[in-house]
Parts: C-alpha cells; sequence; structure tokens
C-alpha cells in the first residue's frame, strides 16, 4: 500500500500497551449499506490469494472509525476513546503515503515519500523527521492503523491457516462493489473474537473495510473502513513535506541517552507466542510508561493500571485490562502481554 512503517509522534503506554489491548479490534469496519452488487462468483481460497498478491493503484480516501471499546481518551492516541474519528489517507501505490488525523484542537500529519518521514502537530508546531523505517518514539504504526487496506491485508494474512474462509455475498463499500470474505477462527484456536468480516474490492482485490465481532455479540466492538475512496494518480506534492515557518524540527530519540536505539525503548522489542488467532505478544514496558501522565493538549493523566483489576499466578502479579475483543496483562515487574485471547491465555505466555 504504501504507507510503510512511520509512526504517530508521542509514545505514551499507549504505544505498547493500548495497542496490545485493541489488538486485531482496532481493524475492524462497518457494514455496508444499500443493495448487494451483482459480482462473478469467486472461491474464497481465489479471493484470498487475489488480496495477498494484489497491488493496488494510488487512491485518496477518507477513513472513519467507530470505537465502542468502553477505553477512555489517552495521551497519544485519543482514537482509543469511544466515539467516532475519522482521517483522510492518500497513497501514490509505491512508497509514498500521507495520512491526517484531526485534533481537538488542530491536526497531526504524517508523510513518507518512501525514505524520508516526517510527523507535524499543528497545535505543538513541531516536526519530527527520520528515516521512513524509524519513526518517531515509541509510537504505534500510524499509516498502517489508518490504512484499513493495510490493516486487513495482513489480518488475512496471518489468521488464513488457522481460520475457516468463506466468501458471504457482496456488498458496496464507499461506492465501490466488494465480495465479503469471512475468516472465523478454527474450533481449537482459543480467542475472544467471533469472526472478521472483509470486504474486498472486485476491481483492485484490496479490503476496503473490515468488521470484527467478538463472541456473544452481534454488534462490532470497532469499526473502521473506507467512507468514500477514489483510485488514480494523486499529486506528488502530498508525498513529501515541508516544515511550515515557525515549528520546530527534532529527530526520532533525539531526547533518548545516547546509544540507545531511536523508534523504541532500548530492551522493549516484543516477542510472539502462539500463532494465528491466540497469539500473545509480549513486550518490556519503558519505565513510567504506565504512571499517571497527561498531554501537551492540557487532558487529565490516565493511569493505565487504573482502567483495570489486580491479577496475580505463578507468572507474578499486575493488571488486567480488558475489552470486547482483547485482553492485555500489565506485570508489576515492567512487562506487559496483550491479544485477542482469554486471561489464561495471556498468563501462559508470561509464565513461559
Amino acid at each position: 500500500m504504501g504507507t510503510g512503517r512511520w509512526t504517530t509522534g508521542r509514545t505514551a503506554a499507549a504505544g505498547i500497551a493500548v495497542a496490545g489491548v485493541v489488538g486485531l479490534g482496532l481493524l475492524a469496519a462497518p457494514a455496508g449499506a444499500g443493495a448487494a452488487p451483482e459480482l462473478p462468483p469467486v472461491t474464497p481460497e481465489d479471493l484470498v490469494a487475489s488480496v495477498l498478491a494484489a497491488d493496488p493503484d494510488a487512491f485518496a480516501g477518507t477513513v472513519e472509525l467507530d470505537n465502542s471499546l468502553g477505553l477512555p481518551a489517552l495521551p497519544g492516541a485519543p482514537q482509543a476513546a469511544d466515539g467516532t474519528s475519522t482521517a483522510r489517507i492518500w497513497s501514490n501505490g509505491e512508497e509514498g503515503g500521507r495520512v491526517q488525523l484531526p485534533t481537538s484542537d488542530g491536526e497531526k500529519t504524517f508523510v513518507t515519500d518512501g525514505t524520508t518521514f516526517w510527523a507535524y502537530d499543528s497545535q505543538e508546531r513541531t516536526v519530527t523527521q527520520g528515516t521512513h523505517d524509524d519513526g518517531p518514539d515509541g509510537a504505534p504504526d500510524s499509516g498502517d492503523v489508518a490504512d484499513p487496506t493495510a490493516a486487513a491485508t495482513e489480518a488475512i494474512r496471518t489468521l488464513q491457516t488457522s481460520s475457516v474462509v468463506t466468501v458471504d455475498g457482496t456488498a458496496e463499500v464507499a461506492g465501490r462493489p466488494a465480495y465479503e470474505l469471512v475468516l472465523t477462527p478454527a474450533p481449537d484456536e482459543r480467542t475472544l473474537l467471533r469472526e472478521v468480516r472483509i470486504a474486498v474490492d472486485a476491481e483492485q482485490r484490496v479490503p476496503l473495510r473490515m468488521t470484527v465481532l467478538a463472541t456473544g455479540s452481534s454488534d462490532p466492538a470497532l469499526q473502521v473502513g473506507f467512507t468514500d475512496l477514489s483510485f488514480g494518480p494523486q499529486d506528488a506534492s502530498l508525498f513529501t513535506f515541508t516544515p511550515p515557518p515557525g515549528s520546530t524540527v527534532q529527530e526520532p530519540g533525539a531526547d533518548r541517552p545516547e546509544g540507545e536505539r531511536p523508534g523504541r525503548p532500548e530492551g522493549a522489542e516484543p516477542t510472539t507466542v502462539g500463532e494465528g488467532w491466540d497469539t500473545v505478544v509480549v513486550a518490556t514496558v519503558p519505565a513510567g510508561a504506565t504512571a499517571p501522565q497527561g498531554d501537551d493538549e492540557g487532558d487529565p493523566p490516565t493511569d493505565l493500571r487504573a482502567l483495570g483489576t489486580p491479577v496475580s499466578g505463578a507468572w507474578g502479579s499486575g493488571t488486567l485490562i480488558s475489552t470486547a475483543v482483547a485482553n492485555a496483562i500489565l506485570t508489576d515487574d515492567g512487562r506487559v502481554a496483550a491479544g485477542a485471547v482469554p486471561e489464561q491465555v495471556l498468563t501462559e505466555a508470561l509464565a513461559r
């Protein structure tokens, strides 16, 4: 898709803990409206293969996220809170990408030309500039989160071998005809999720939206997908960035001690336990990441541990944070385990 690994800015604990708590829930999307279009039949195997092999054209679109997880707004990750938010996204069909996220007092803009990335906060008038692969300190990859196409394609790649895969009719998404691909966990998978529904563009064969349903609920826990989308050449100026006059430009990790790797706190490289639907990500939490902290927009501090309940076991003790689609345990010794799985699967991963 061309958005690459470029990231959203400040870290806070949201960069590790919330990304894990949300898990696959970040990859949900709304159901379509209108009559189902008539399309030639396609087998699940052929539809999956065409998505994984797709080479989409350049595009511009609007993405809408409707969140029902029950989490509050968190520093650096306002989209974690319940409610609806939108983003504008562009791709040049290669390595260039642009995402614009409105905030309460301005906008955050993320741009890559395939070699350099820029992250601009219009309220703070700060620009983080670095290589395409680095990204600002510890933050999640906004390009992939804001792009349903990239997110859903990765979900298909990850989950196909541990799923029952079917095609359940057609739909219209952002004015484009699409096939409804459904991934259901295999019977031996331990997960909180019931199914993932992905609308695949009939022409470009790229995902346009994705719906994640939790076990026991008929309503999506989170919804994100294109509300409008057009394919075609984009203005090259969208994929480069000139810092506005008066803004401050900084390198990623500029405030870190010498020798520490930018983009991720030293020692915090995550590991995965398991595969498919019951995958658990285990990482070391940066010192102070779960402590109460506000943000530069004046919001009150959030203590992540206050969002959960105390738990303990052979692995140690900590706090369990739960949503409809995922769980995370923040341990007292500075680890986090997260996934779209029951608590027992997390504790087994921590005990390894």
